[in-house]
């Protein structure tokens, strides 16, 4: 049931651009030339220094490559991929630039030297932290014996993880509305992104996700296949787990671009003796630890709420009565109303309580003929006042006594959230 809303921009653009220029490899040093027959290169990669870089910066360092083998390595496959936050400057010379699986931008560059084994050669790293920099990664290097690397790291390729020097805005989005004691409603809880940058932790499975206090009085019976049970500091089951009172949603790829809004929606079972009722939403991450980049806690949070409207009932009317109601089948029942009419405004019915009603009314919802006053009054004023149903009056001949039914049905109105 989650939504993924994305904007065509979309959760504020943002764009990274890093470089890897790793054309030019200059030799760093130069080793034996006698080798052992019959051996392989063996390529190991030196480590690029941590950054933390603001958008628009260049990153620009080199590694080193070091043959450990003992035979040369005629030629280098030397490969860069970098997180959507990130892009390369400019293109370089020898090297194809593509754009891969989750918008992993990819530089494949031949590098036309021989390492002989014990020497080294420097090659160039560049990129560009864009506008919507944040969690990123660089990965960098080669095969073990120069052929272009696979998926795995090792010595001769690596994986650098940097934040940007950026934020980005979590924002939790509740809902409010109403429901019937013993009834079923439907409540979406929604987590946005509001930038600059875009989210996915890229160093651990921590990711970020949105809370879900379910509201008390009701029951989670149908739940997102994204949301989790939550325990003491972490999920506790498998997504869809119903009837728990707490939930930590996800997204199944763990990214929330910049704009974006994930919707869970949970179907709720109200208690029968349930009253207005209020849950909470909060942005935090998969074990409930507030994301370092949000540096704006004031909209972490919000509320679901549940109006649910109490009766009072003045007890049964009096059987015998010759009131003229509105169309109501169940006459003087203490549910009163017909089944269209959530507010049960029709009071009448002759004879004994219970009985069809034989009135000229053609129904609450219209008013009614005959002795109806006023139609269907009941309506909830702008300042949360009740307004009353009337039920028809009738004055009896000399000696009969005045009867009125009057139902009163009261809701309680919703603050906002």
């Amino acid at each position: 049931m989650r939504q993924r809303i994305r904007p065509s921009h979309i959760r504020h653009s943002a764009a990274l651009v890093a470089a890897a220029a790793a054309v030019a490899a200059v030799p760093v040093a130069v080793a034996p030339s006698a080798y052992a027959e019959g051996g392989e290169p063996s390529l190991v990669i030196s480590n690029l220094p941590r950054t933390s870089p603001k958008p628009g910066e260049v990153y620009d360092e080199s590694v080193v490559v070091t043959n450990k083998g003992t035979t040369a390595a005629d030629g280098v496959t030397f490969r860069i991929r970098l997180t959507r936050g990130l892009d390369f400057p400019e293109a370089v010379q020898g090297c194809t630039y593509s754009t891969v699986e989750d918008q992993v931008r990819q530089a494949l560059c031949e590098l036309d030297t021989v390492i002989e084994p014990g020497a080294s050669i420097e090659t160039p790293v560049r990129f560009k932290a864009l506008p919507n920099a944040l969690m990123e990664a660089v990965e960098y290097g080669t095969g073990p014996t120069g052929e272009a690397p696979g998926e795995g790291f090792g010595d001769s390729h690596r994986r650098l993880t940097l934040t940007a020097d950026s934020s980005a805005d979590l924002v939790a989005v509740g809902d409010d509305t109403e429901a019937l004691a013993g009834d079923k409603q439907s409540v979406t809880a929604t987590l946005r992104n509001d930038g600059p940058g875009w989210i996915r932790n890229q160093e651990s499975d921590d990711q970020t996700a949105l809370m879900v206090q379910i509201p008390p009085g009701t029951v989670a019976a149908e739940v997102p296949e994204e949301c989790a049970p939550f325990g003491i500091d972490g999920p506790s089951g498998p997504g869809g787990t119903p009837r728990k009172s707490k939930y930590v949603c996800w997204p199944a790829d763990h990214t929330i671009d910049v704009g974006e809004s994930l919707s869970f929606t949970f179907m709720l079972e109200i208690k029968d003796d349930a009253k207005t009722t209020t849950g909470e939403v909060k942005a935090t991450s998969v074990y409930d630890i507030r994301p370092a980049f949000d540096k704006n806690p004031a909209n972490d949070k919000a509320q679901i709420r549940i109006a649910i409207p109490t009766d009072y009932e003045p007890g049964p009317s009096p059987s015998g009565g010759s009131g003229n109601g509105g169309g109501s089948t169940d006459g003087g029942s203490t549910n009163g109303g017909n089944g269209n009419d959530p507010d049960g405004q029709s009071t009448g019915g002759t004879g004994s309580t219970g009985s069809t009603s034989s009135g000229t009314s053609t129904g609450a919802t219209t008013g009614g003929s005959g002795n109806s006053v006023g139609g269907n009054l009941a309506s909830t004023g702008s300042n949360g006042t009740p307004l009353l149903a009337g039920a028809a009056a009738t004055a009896a001949a000399l000696g009969s006594a005045l009867v009125i039914a009057v139902r009163r049905r009261r809701r309680a109105t919703a603050e906002s959230s």
